[in-house]
């Protein structure tokens, strides 16, 4: 849970709440602004938090249709999701792969907790790394420019680990895509989205987050991963006409009435 400059649970509680599904938030870790253009962030591990947690609600009889997984904040944090995995076995389990952007990993992450991602991954049934993480999860080296064959094989090598995957942020050739493969039907996706001449953290909690409500509700994976495009692009472009520095996030808040029809 980042304070301020919108990402993680503060994107996430939101828009699954926007969709009329019910947001039960279990904090990784506690920081006061994102990790992303501010220095001096003050950060708390939620650890000792999560298996409590885990316990109670099952003692309490509570049933989950979702578990998903986002930023963690330690090795330890894998065997906590994987309790999560193994408590709740009849729910869908979502993996996005926070690690990093741009070629590199986040501050936070270190190179066992990288390792500790992939076995995550296997457990999943639906996974949303952009190409960075990507080729941390492939042991490839990251390429900003992306040849769709190259992307689709990626792909494949993906779903062998989980059973369906995204890759979100692909550039191939000049046009700026999403690949999409349903490991369970095998239909290949290729939404080509416009970019915009600016860069906001949070997107990638934004796209996994409506993906995963989206899927909830019924919609295919190929339907969820475009609506979950189209929203993220509308919410970065309300918020770029709107002059915000890029530090303080997307105002989805301006957008969330799309995810209510």
């Amino acid at each position: 849970m980042s304070g301020f400059g919108r990402c993680s649970l503060a994107v996430i509680i939101p828009i699954i709440s926007a969709m009329g599904i019910q947001c039960v938030p279990v904090p990784t870790a506690v920081l006061s602004t994102h990790t992303g253009g501010f220095d001096d962030f003050v950060f708390r591990d939620m650890t000792d938090f999560i298996s409590p947690c885990c316990k109670h609600y099952k003692d309490l009889g509570i049933k989950f249709d979702t578990i998903y997984s986002g930023f963690l904040a330690s090795d330890e944090q894998v065997d906590s999701c994987l309790e999560f995995f193994e408590a709740f076995p009849d729910a869908r389990r979502v993996v996005d792969p926070v690690m990093g952007e741009d070629g590199e990993c986040y501050k936070t992450y270190t190179p066992e907790l990288v390792e500790r991602m992939k076995e995550l991954v296997r457990k999943a049934d639906v996974i949303t790394p952009n190409v960075t993480e990507a080729a941390l999860l492939l042991d490839e080296p990251y390429r900003r420019e992306l040849p769709e064959s190259v992307a689709h094989g990626w792909l494949e090598r993906l779903c062998r680990m989980s059973r369906s995957a995204v890759i979100t942020g692909v550039i191939d050739t000049g046009e700026y895509v999403n690949l999409c493969l349903d490991g369970i039907t095998g239909a290949y996706t290729r939404i080509v989205w416009k970019p915009l001449p600016v860069s906001y953290p949070g997107t990638g909690d934004m796209f996994a987050s409506v993906m995963t409500g989206r899927m909830m509700l019924g919609d295919t994976f190929e339907q969820a991963a475009r609506t979950a495009t189209e929203f993220v692009r509308s919410a970065v472009k309300a918020t770029m006409d709107n002059g915000q520095p890029s530090r303080n996030g997307v105002e989805f808040e301006r957008v969330l009435g799309l995810l209510q029809k």
